[in-house]
């Protein structure tokens, strides 16, 4: 279990400071940009959430994920 919460702490320290580094983006841009699977993309995603480090905000078809 500790090596998923790793994976996940990871993924989500990548999304924080992709997000940093280039603003505003879609699920899908940061996951192919990061080379993360679905499941890791989105746990880190809520993660993130949980900490309250992220903005989610839903659009006509998708989200934008930005940092607070």
């Amino acid at each position: 279990m500790a090596e998923i919460t790793e994976q996940i702490g990871f993924a989500a320290g990548a999304i924080w400071q992709y997000l940093g580094e280039h603003g505003q983006s879609y699920p899908i841009k940061i996951k192919a940009n990061l080379g993360l699977s679905n499941t890791l993309l989105y746990l880190a995603l809520g993660w993130l959430a949980r900490e309250d480090k992220v903005n989610i905000t839903r659009t006509e078809h998708s989200y934008v994920i930005s940092l607070k």
